[in-house]
């Protein structure tokens, strides 16, 4: 195998990853069947901010949990559990819409569920990346580890759009393809080595908490960029939140080109991902993320200016590509500067981030009613892009700051 691909060399790390690209396929179905059901049971913007306001919330207050359960216990188990909860909300919408008896509320429920289930998944499945690699390889592993998420959304989407448009499967059939998606990453997971957490569990997983905070705080340049890449996705990954008003009310166009459009933002993903997979531990890594913080968030703010559908899927390529990059190379380098006691803390409060973005697309979502949606999306793109400069500024100062004189010439 080449550069970008050696972290699949290793058979277990191998397992993680097919059990990951099974899981990241049912979960981007159920993102686009979330958006789909959400607007066609109310046909307002604000409901599909309320879908994952609920899912951010819940990612909130599940996140640092999941932070200090991977710390303490074995990561493999606390996967499995994310994994039947997501399995289990999939099969449980998908059978209520089968019979004809779905209603808002259940949606907002399972966006509940599935944004608790994330919590504790996300930084378990990266922090058992370096159990399984090691340090030497984690940015690679990383990198391919979102090379599968993307993979699966180049076709995942665009399959769930064309699905739900066949009467014999609709909506209801494609969240139960979802819930079998889902065990088979179950199964994948069984077969996985339990590893033992490096230190036993705490007494009060409320001061685990505050102890992780503590060590961000005590480290400034972790600290930066974890605040910068807060407020990068809170605002400019929200776009694909409305990525369903979008194509249907602005474009007037149906849900299979809602699920052509994102697949071009996997496109541009799994482009990006074959770029940055060689050099995501490299001494260039912190050069990289600022470029494709840049890329990421002038993407969202030139979607909004987008003049019909197929320049928005133009755009989308180009922010696939920017997100992903960003989102690999700030992980990776978030948990280099991490002792391994606590990688799961750590990596929990990156994934707050999308706590955020839930949180954030309500008031998105109202302002987008009150301002017009395009203009939102440039808003978003906008404050996307302020923070990836603020994050950048010390870095641009140290490059340009002017060298003292020597001695001798004073």
């Amino acid at each position: 195998m080449s550069g970008r691909f050696v972290s699949l060399q290793n058979p277990q790390y191998r397992k993680l990853w097919w059990a990951g690209t099974f899981s990241f396929m049912s979960v981007q179905m159920q993102f686009l069947l979330r958006g789909v059901l959400a607007w066609d049971l109310t046909r307002r913007e604000s409901a599909l901010g309320l879908t994952y306001l609920l899912f951010g919330f819940s990612m909130l207050i599940a996140t640092p949990l999941g932070g200090i359960a991977t710390d303490r216990y074995p990561k493999r188990t606390v996967l499995l559990i994310s994994q039947a909860a997501i399995a289990l909300a999939a099969a449980g919408l998908g059978a209520a819409v089968l019979f004809d008896a779905e209603q808002f509320w259940m949606l907002l429920v399972v966006s509940t569920i599935h944004g608790g289930a994330f919590g504790f998944y996300g930084p378990a499945r990266v922090a058992y990346s370096t159990d399984l690699v090691g340090r030497d390889l984690l940015g690679n592993a990383i990198t391919l580890s979102l090379l599968s998420m993307n993979a699966t959304r180049i076709f995942a989407p665009a399959l769930a759009g064309v699905l739900i448009g066949v009467r014999a499967v609709g909506v209801g059939g494609v969240y139960l393809i979802a819930a079998v998606l889902s065990v088979v990453s179950f199964l994948l997971l069984l077969r996985l080595p339990s590893v033992r957490p490096v230190e036993a569990p705490g007494a009060n997983p409320w001061v685990e908490i505050a102890n992780g905070v503590r060590y961000v705080n005590e480290r400034p340049e972790l600290q930066r960029l974890m605040v910068s890449s807060f407020f990068v996705i809170m605002f400019a990954f929200n776009y694909v939140a409305f990525l369903p008003a979008l194509v249907e009310d602005v474009f007037g166009k149906s849900d299979v080109h809602l699920g052509i459009i994102s697949s071009a933002s996997a496109l541009g993903a799994v482009t990006a991902s074959l770029f940055v997979a060689s050099r995501a531990d490299s001494a260039k890594a912190s050069d990289l993320l600022i470029g494709a913080g840049l890329l990421f968030t002038l993407g969202v703010a030139a979607l909004g200016a987008a003049p019909n559908f197929w320049a928005a899927f133009a755009v989308i390529f180009v922010i696939g590509a920017g997100s992903t990059s960003y989102q690999s190379l700030s992980s990776t380098l978030a948990l280099r500067m991490t002792d391994d006691g606590y990688q799961g803390r750590v990596q929990s409060l990156m994934q707050l981030s999308f706590a955020g973005f839930g949180i954030a697309a309500l008031p998105l979502g109202v302002l987008a009613e009150t301002i017009g949606l395009r203009r939102t999306i440039m808003v978003m793109g906008g404050v996307g892009l302020v923070s990836i400069a603020v994050g950048a500024l010390p870095r641009i100062g140290s490059v340009w700051r002017p060298k003292t004189a020597p001695q001798h010439c004073r």
